[in-house]
């Protein structure tokens, strides 16, 4: 039976299937019974159009009711990845970024390392029609992108999930990759997602982001920096640190943290 191990019983866990304003509750149903097939059950949607539950979600699913049932609802991609310490995001387009990009079998390997050793990981998946933007991506750790036909690239959501699903489920037993996880444990996205808001909330004091049109741009680019090393909670509460410092600086105050 699809999704269970080899005693019959339901296999559950694995990174956290995000999807960011999914349009049809058939497509939700379809990612469901693909993240069954291979034993993935951690599902979460960022503001799906049309609403949740979804009965035609229910449907669609074949029979994945646990992945359904246990489906959480968030209002930001940011809120949908608070716990994780480690995010990819998927897209079939080059984009404007340093992130390391992976194919899906090398992506499936770093989710497991991190899996396996009890942190968090999940995967970002963009719109039926538009995929992700590029702020969304650069909440994420890392790309990865599925090695199609250039010329007819487009996967539909299930498709793009399914995927990655096989590929998680081919980590397991002889084919688990031999590398062992990072030796310091990253920081929740919170943690991160806090020290965005905390650095762009200093810089818009201190008139950083000059001229007023280029923010964008300079806050894709300070995002890309920061998710990049993977820093633990500890170096990200030391960077709020100095930040708070130089805060304290700017209002007359005296500095030095204490």
């Amino acid at each position: 039976m699809a999704g269970t191990n080899r005693t019959g019983e339901m296999m559950r866990g694995g990174p956290a299937i995000i999807l960011v304003e999914p349009q049809l509750g058939e497509n939700i149903g379809m990612v469901a019974r693909a993240m069954a097939n291979f034993g993935l059950s951690d599902l979460r949607l960022v503001n799906p159009r049309d609403g949740w539950p979804n009965e035609r979600a229910v449907a669609a699913a074949s029979r994945a009711d646990h992945v359904i049932e246990a489906a959480r609802l968030f209002n930001t991609i940011e809120e949908a990845a608070a716990d994780l310490t480690f995010l990819l995001a998927t897209t079939a387009r080059a984009r404007d970024s340093h992130k390391s990009v992976l194919g899906p079998r090398d992506a499936a390997g770093a989710l497991r390392a991190r899996v396996d050793v009890g942190q968090g990981a999940g995967i970002l998946f963009g719109r039926e029609r538009t995929g992700l933007e590029n702020h969304e991506v650069d909440l994420a750790d890392t790309i990865v992108t599925f090695p199609v036909n250039p010329a007819f690239a487009s996967l539909n959501l299930a498709q793009a999930v399914l995927l990655m699903s096989y590929e998680w489920m081919n980590t397991t037993g002889e084919t688990a990759p031999r590398f062992g996880a990072p030796e310091q444990v990253p920081a929740e996205k919170e943690e991160l997602y806090r020290l965005f808001g905390h650095l762009e909330a200093a810089l818009d004091t201190a008139n950083y982001f000059h001229p007023p049109a280029k923010r964008d741009s300079m806050i894709h680019i300070l995002r890309n920096m920061l998710t990049r090393p993977g820093f633990s909670e500890g170096e990200i509460r030391t960077l709020r640190g100095v930040l708070r410092s130089f805060e304290r600086r700017m209002a007359g105050q005296d500095g030095g943290e204490g």
